[in-house]
């Protein structure tokens, strides 16, 4: 990894996926362009969410951040569930209202990273003991979701 701490690592990720949707957003509305960048960005932001919810909240929730971690995981259901709609507009090629979904989505992630830079990854170098931080450091390097894989809080 590159970036001197977690909290970097994983601001860095969160703009990645955020540029994403906006070039996707930033194509013609009308449709002619592609979602091959918007596909990339939903399963990256996928695999962020698995990540965070398997490596990086459990040993911070016994640190003593329960609170803010239940509302990272609450949002993150919020998340999934608009990428699952996301999926099924790119299906039907319903090009205007993919555009309102990613809108929705990068509003809620701005919100979302937001909070989650400001007080959990403030504290994730801190917080993680050295098992913990080589873990997801590991994962963040060459690791990938599970096949069938669902936020903790998404609805099923």
């Amino acid at each position: 990894m590159e970036h001197k701490t977690l909290g970097a690592a994983l601001e860095a990720e969160h703009r990645d996926i955020d540029g994403g949707i906006e070039a996707f957003l930033a194509q013609p509305a009308d449709g002619s362009g592609t979602s091959g960048t918007l596909q990339r960005s939903l399963t990256g932001l996928r695999r962020y969410i698995y990540l965070e919810e398997e490596f990086l909240f459990p040993p911070l929730k016994t640190a003593g951040l329960m609170g803010p971690i239940f509302v990272m995981e609450r949002e993150h259901g919020a998340l999934w569930n608009i990428m699952d709609r996301l999926d099924e507009l790119i299906a039907e090629q319903d090009s205007a209202a993919t555009r309102d979904a990613c809108s929705a989505l990068l509003e809620l992630l701005d919100k979302h990273n937001a909070m989650e830079e400001k007080v959990i990854y403030a504290q994730a170098d801190e917080l993680l003991n050295s098992s913990a931080g080589t873990a997801l450091s590991g994962f963040m390097e060459s690791g990938s979701m599970p096949t069938g894989w669902v936020a903790h809080s998404a609805r099923k």
